[in-house]
């Protein structure tokens, strides 16, 4: 099968490699053209532009993006629009919002085009592992899609799946990194309790390995923990800052708009937001009320 694939950061150069090495035919293009360069050598063809990656792909065309969330991918969806015929498919694998998914949809479809959406989990590990993809979307489109799908996931048959219409790919994996925010936000305070009890002087690593066999928490982020706490056991020289890139507080906002309680995955995001506070004025202010309301002593920066 032949497929564009617009974008080859780490993610979509893997994904670009998984496909060739599965026998489809993948054309790239990145805006640097050292990373178009990097998947020619790995056996896709190379463009230089949107328009030269389309020309290259026979009709009806599957162009798969793989870029940031936001106006790269309506930038690039517009493009698009001279560029490719009614009957091409559209795909973006990137994490955006669904509801901006359901509005490109809808005028991807004005056109004559057709859209797909696919929430797409793995990160660095998929080239070898293979993508956690979750699909919206007709039908049609997705079966016509199959062969994509059934290479870049772990197996033909597993770590992927057809969640509904168009915007659901999305949703789903929305969800899936509100889930990951908590998961992650409990081994950190865990492990801190554990680094807590100095009196036992616990070995941290030791810890992530046994549980990583037979206990109920186990799992690939336990496994990434022990990789971090092996090469780093007091994590010197690491930043106490945590990124988001949106799915959690997109998770958060949807929670509440359905009325449905999330407070783990609240507090996670929240426990983020604190993370990149330089100057925690909200800590200075709660030591002031209690000395006006107690006259507890207030610890004075030397």
């Amino acid at each position: 099968m032949e497929i564009g694939m617009v974008g080859l950061g780490k993610m979509g150069g893997n994904m670009t490699v998984r496909l060739v090495r599965g026998g489809h035919t993948v054309v790239g293009f990145a805006r640097k053209k050292e990373v178009v360069d990097a998947v020619v050598r790995q056996g896709a063809k190379g463009a230089d532009s949107l328009a030269n990656l389309v020309a290259q792909l026979k009709p009806p065309r599957v162009v798969w993006l793989m870029i940031p969330s936001g106006d790269p991918v309506d930038q690039t969806i517009t493009q698009l629009h001279a560029l490719l015929a009614p009957g091409d498919l559209i795909v973006d694998g990137g994490n955006s919002y669904y509801r901006d998914t359901l509005r490109r949809s809808t005028l991807v479809t004005s056109w004559g085009l057709r859209y797909v959406d696919v929430g797409t989990s793995g990160g660095i590990w998929g080239l070898t592992e293979g993508y956690s993809m979750m699909v919206g979307g007709a039908d049609a489109d997705v079966e016509r899609i199959r062969p994509v799908l059934e290479t870049l996931a772990p197996g033909p048959q597993r770590g992927w799946g057809h969640m509904g219409p168009v915007g659901s790919g999305h949703f789903v994996k929305m969800v899936h990194n509100g889930i990951e925010y908590g998961m992650m936000q409990a081994y950190a305070e865990g492990f801190a309790v554990l680094q807590g009890k100095t009196e036992f002087a616990l070995d941290l690593h030791l810890i992530s390995e046994v549980w990583r066999y037979g206990s109920v928490i186990r799992s690939w982020l336990l496994e990434l923990t022990e990789e971090a706490l092996a090469e780093n056991p007091t994590l010197k020289g690491i930043e106490p800052w945590v990124a988001d890139s949106g799915e959690g507080r997109w998770t958060v906002v949807e929670a509440l708009d359905l009325n449905i309680p999330a407070p783990v995955i609240t507090l996670a995001l929240q426990q983020r937001l604190r993370s990149r506070e330089g100057d925690p004025f909200s800590e200075r202010l709660l030591a002031m009320m209690r000395n006006k309301f107690g006259g507890h002593e207030v610890k004075r920066e030397t």
